[in-house]
């Protein structure tokens, strides 16, 4: 099965998120499919690429809570 989540990148202070694709199994760092997009919370900045979401939903990917909360924000 396939999942959409956050996956955490940057240092202890400056981190970032980046939007990706992969399979529920894998562990947190591990190597997506696919990278839709990030999202920076220490300024609020955000990317997120519509149509890659749109086409891996339909594809029968499932999206966490915190991602459905990101996309509901934009």
């Amino acid at each position: 099965m396939v999942t959409i989540r956050l996956s955490r990148y940057g240092s202890k202070n400056s981190l970032f998120y980046r939007i990706v694709v992969v399979e529920k199994k894998r562990k947190q760092g591990g190597k997506p499919l696919d990278v839709i997009g990030f999202w920076n919370p220490t300024n609020d900045q955000k990317e997120l690429k519509l149509d890659k979401l749109k086409s891996w939903v339909e594809k029968g990917a499932s999206v966490t809570k915190a991602v459905e909360a990101l996309v509901q924000k934009k």
